[in-house]
Formats: structure tokens, C-alpha cells, sequence
């Protein structure tokens, strides 16, 4: 089930998932993207995204206004839908409208062959990236699981010359029992200085699984993000 948090009161860009994408409202042009890869429902905090994803042909749940992360929210979604417990839930941001499907479904595909508690995504990045605190970059072991997320530079180069930096993709997976369980975990420390909800996972000693993908999609949290995507994405 691809589930897709939808709050309407963005703190950086206001209404952003209503943005207009080539015609459709962002969150409604995301949900498309995905549409046919599995069902798709719209985890929204208003009765007007609601109607909005209805008008569209899309199932929505209205979700609790008070909730701190979208993981909250879908986790409150899953369980109104009645979702077994080994039901595969991806989150996919309702602020990526030009995530690939072939993106989603390695994600999809890795979740179904790790006992990890989160599924996730990476790239590699080039150097003109690595020092934007918005790219949140991600380094790995030797069975591709994350070590650390962070919004500076990681590794640091202390000699320079290295190219292998990775930026993580905002879309997650779990096990509905494994989202249930991040959901109850206390908020950690480290998730509160880089405001990375990811890092709660880390901190309690779970896995994050990650793929490395091929991505030009980027997520939009800003009105100069979107200028950007709909020049790119023409």
C-alpha cells in the first residue's frame, strides 16, 4: 500500500501540496506517479485535501491536524485502513511529484527481502550539492544500510578528492508492525538537532536497508524548489 502524508500547513511553503504541477495540484500529480505500482491512499489533515483526492479518484483518510511527522500520520492512516501487520507501507512525500517509478519499486522490492525496520533510497551527488543543508546526505556499510544521516557534509574529506557522497531520497517503507514500533519510540536526540525523524530508527539501534537508485527528482519545499522542478521537468 503507497500511503501519502498530505498536510496542508506547510511551515516553509504554505499550500505547497496544492501547488500547481503541469495542470494538477502537486499532491494529486504525485499520486499518479504511483498509481500503478500498488493502491494508493492519501493520508490528508483537512476534509478539503480530502474532497480534493475524491474529486481525483483517490482514497483519502482524514488524519489527526496534530501530528509531528508524516510517519505519525501514515501510521494513524494504516490503521484505519485495517492493513495486516506484514503489509508493506510506503510513504511516499507528497512533495515529490516527479519521483520515478522505478525509484518506488526497488524501495518496494528491497522491503520484501530484509528483516530491516525502514527501507529507504539514495543517490550518488555531485560536489556542487554536497553543501546543501536541504539535501540531506546519507553514508552507508557494506550491506548498504545506513550508518548516518545528516544535513552537512558526510564523510568529511579530510584529504580531498572523494566522490562517492550520497543523497538520501525522502520514501520510505515498512512492515506495518515495524511503523507501529517506530511510532512508539521515544523522540531521539539526534532526530531534534538535524530535524531528521530518521535518526530515531538509528538511535534506537534499528536498521535502515537502503537501495541506491538512479533519481533526477528532488523534493519541493520551497516556491524556488518549485520554479526549478517545472523548468527541469518541462
Amino acid at each position: 500500500m503507497i500511503i501519502i502524508p498530505a498536510r496542508l500547513a506547510s511551515t516553509r511553503f504554505p499550500g505547497k501540496i496544492l501547488a500547481n504541477i503541469h495542470g494538477l495540484p502537486m499532491v494529486i500529480a504525485t499520486a499518479k506517479r504511483v498509481q500503478n505500482l500498488d493502491d494508493v491512499a492519501i493520508a490528508a489533515d483537512t476534509e478539503e485535501v480530502v474532497q480534493l483526492a475524491s474529486d481525483y479518484g483517490f482514497k483519502a483518510i482524514l488524519t489527526s491536524q496534530d501530528h509531528q511527522s508524516g510517519t505519525d500520520r501514515i501510521n494513524e492512516a494504516a490503521s484505519k485502513l485495517n492493513l495486516s501487520e506484514n503489509e508493506i507501507i510506503v510513504n511516499v512525500q507528497a512533495d515529490e511529484p516527479f519521483i520515478e517509478e522505478a525509484v518506488v519499486k526497488s524501495v518496494i522490492e528491497r522491503a520484501k527481502n530484509t528483516d530491516a525496520m525502514i527501507t529507504s533510497a539514495c543517490k550518488k551527488i555531485d560536489l556542487n550539492h554536497v553543501k546543501d543543508p536541504n539535501l540531506v546526505k546519507v553514508i552507508l556499510d557494506i550491506n548498504k544500510n545506513a550508518i548516518y544521516f545528516s544535513r552537512s557534509v558526510i564523510p568529511y574529506d579530510r584529504e580531498g578528492g572523494f566522490e562517492g557522497y550520497f543523497g538520501h531520497i525522502g520514501l520510505y517503507a515498512f512492515r506495518k508492525k515495524a511503523l507501529q514500533t517506530f511510532c512508539t519510540l521515544p523522540y531521539a536526540p539526534l532526530e531534534h538537532i538535524e530535524k531528521l525523524e530518521q535518526l530515531r530508527a538509528i538511535y534506537h539501534g534499528y536498521t535502515i536497508a537502503m537501495v541506491e537508485v538512479e533519481s533526477q527528482s528532488f523534493g519541493i519545499d520551497t516556491q524556488e524548489d518549485l520554479e526549478r522542478a517545472l523548468h527541469f521537468f518541462q
